[in-house]
Parts: structure tokens; C-alpha cells; sequence
């Protein structure tokens, strides 16, 4: 839970702190004294919340070399940093993208993750317990997801998911004060502190809440990238990879991160609602009844040869 609980921090707190601004700046034009402008109040909400979602997009990769340490590879000065970058520069043409930075940084945990702006403006990172304890065709499979995260612009399309899911609680949060306002504490004319403190409340339960959304899309993609993986470094190496991630029960990222790593957290009820990972099992489930499927592009592959 606290690494969700990161992960969810980072734009809920831009969302606070511009919806806090503007009321003390007296900047929320979709106020009147005769209550709200829902017109302006949904065009308000969509700018910001918007804006809130691509703001902690634009900061991502630097937050992520910030928050892990991770140094970026200008010149390839070793062996295993030489066969990293090749390795990423031959899955990233493989996948019809430019080629993303590559940084290591220093963690016995193993893990990795993709983040950027962009498909072609992306960032792929690699702990050193990753290149120290898996094989290579493990640490290739794990790249192949990362890359496929790139790839399939998955980075953008969550900002997009949780820019519609903060326009929404802006929106509903603002509605929610003024009724609270106008109804329980019977304000007749302008917005009183019930408004204000009701709608912060509210906009950060709704923020929660909404979150549901925003992670069942980033367990749904995972499986699109673990898909990827496989076709970029072979099925039985995607398999492995994820098997030695289950044995060696890797650490969470920090903040952002997370839902862009290889691997998550375990948990079941209500508390999966909150995962950004699905179990590791059920990821090598789904790889494994992909390779059974005879519409399966790899299968056919394999059977024609």
C-alpha cells in the first residue's frame, strides 16, 4: 500500500496545491454570489486537471534519476553497460522507437523501470541487483517490458486517464462544497469555510477513490508489456524473468515509478483494487496460455519451424 500510496501522492498533491492557490489568489472564476458556474466550473476543472496530470509527466524522468540515483550512460565505460545499451538500442528499433536514455542505479533490489514524456523522449532503468542476479536472457526479457511500456505510450495514456479522472474530482468536489455549503450550513449569498474545507476533503477522497480507475488500466497494460517482452526478447525468457522475480520478491519503487516497474506488489480484497501490478502469477499464466493460443503470432512461429 505505501508504494500505491506514492504513487497517487505526487499528482494529488499538485492538484492540492493549485486548488489551494487559486482560492487564496481568489483565481476561481466559476464562482458568483448566486453559486456556481458549472460551465466554467467544468472548463476550470479540465484545465487544471489536466495540467496537474501533465505537469507530473513533464517531471518524471527527473524525479525518477532524483528519487533512485539512477546515472544516466553517456559512454558505455563496462562490459554490461556496453551489452545495456545495445541490448535497449536493438529493442527500441525493434519497436519502432527512438532511443531511450539508459541509467543504472545503484540498488540490490531487482528491478527496472521506463518514464518519460514521451514514446520517443523515455527513460529506461535498470537496478544493479537486476544486471547482478538475473542471467542475461532474464535481464533482456525484463528490458523488452520496459521498452514495450515506451512502446505502447503507455506513460502518456495514463497522464490521460488520471487528467480525465482529475477533472472529474475537481469538478465533483467543488459541486459537493457548495451543496454542503449552501444546504447544511445555509450560506445565501458568496461561499463561506464550509465550502472550502468541504471541498478539499472531498477532492482528496474522490482523488483516492478515482485512483481504482487509474490502476486497473495500469494492471491492465502490464500484460500488453509483458506481451511485448516476449516478443521483443523470446516467451520462455519473459516466463523466467518474471519466475526469478517471484523467488527473489523484489522491492517496491518509489513514487511515480511504480507503475512503470517490472514488478509490484502482492495483495488481495480491497487492497488489490489499489495495485499497480498484477500477481506475478497470473502475468506468467497469461504468457503461458498466449503461447498455447494458435492465433498467437510466436506459436505460429514456432510451429512453422
Amino acid at each position: 500500500m505505501k508504494r500505491t500510496a506514492l504513487f497517487l501522492a505526487t499528482n494529488l498533491a499538485v492538484v492540492l496545491v493549485l486548488s489551494v492557490t487559486l482560492r487564496l489568489l481568489g483565481v476561481e472564476p466559476y464562482l458568483n454570489e448566486q453559486g456556481l458556474n458549472l460551465n466554467a466550473l467544468l472548463i476550470f476543472a479540465a484545465v487544471f486537471g489536466f495540467g496537474g496530470a501533465f505537469i507530473s509527466l513533464a517531471l518524471s524522468k527527473w524525479t525518477a534519476k532524483r528519487a533512485v540515483g539512477a546515472q544516466v550512460i553517456a559512454q558505455p565505460s563496462t562490459p554490461t553497460e556496453q551489452w545495456l545499451v545495445q541490448t535497449v538500442a536493438r529493442q527500441a528499433q525493434a519497436a519502432g522507437i527512438k532511443m531511450p536514455e539508459v541509467a543504472v542505479y545503484d540498488s540490490p533490489e531487482v528491478n527496472a523501470f521506463a518514464t518519460g514524456m514521451s514514446k520517443n523522449s523515455s527513460l529506461i532503468a535498470v537496478s544493479t541487483g537486476l544486471l547482478q542476479r538475473m542471467s542475461r536472457e532474464e535481464a533482456e526479457a525484463v528490458l523488452g517490458h520496459e521498452v514495450s511500456h515506451a512502446a505502447n505510450g503507455d506513460m502518456v495514456t495514463m497522464a490521460l486517464i488520471q487528467g480525465v479522472v482529475n477533472t472529474f474530482v475537481m469538478f465533483l468536489s467543488r459541486v459537493i462544497g457548495h451543496a454542503v455549503d449552501r444546504v447544511v450550513f445555509r450560506t445565501q449569498n458568496g461561499h463561506g469555510p464550509a465550502f472550502f474545507v468541504t471541498m478539499i476533503v472531498a477532492e482528496v477522497l474522490l482523488g483516492v477513490l478515482a485512483s481504482i480507475i487509474v490502476m486497473w488500466f495500469s494492471r491492465h497494460r502490464e500484460f500488453r508489456a509483458d506481451q511485448g517482452g516476449a516478443e521483443l526478447a523470446g516467451r520462455p525468457h519473459m516466463i523466467a524473468a518474471l519466475r526469478r522475480l517471484a523467488a527473489l520478491h523484489p522491492a517496491p519503487l518509489p513514487d511515480r515509478m511504480a507503475a512503470f516497474g517490472i514488478a509490484g506488489g502482492v495483495g488481495s480484497g480491497l487492497k488489490r483494487l489499489f495495485m499497480t501490478h498484477p500477481p506475478l502469477e497470473e502475468r506468467i499464466a497469461a504468457l503461458q496460455n498466449a503461447n498455447k493460443d494458435p492465433h498467437d503470432a510466436v506459436y505460429r512461429k514456432r510451429q512453422i519451424n
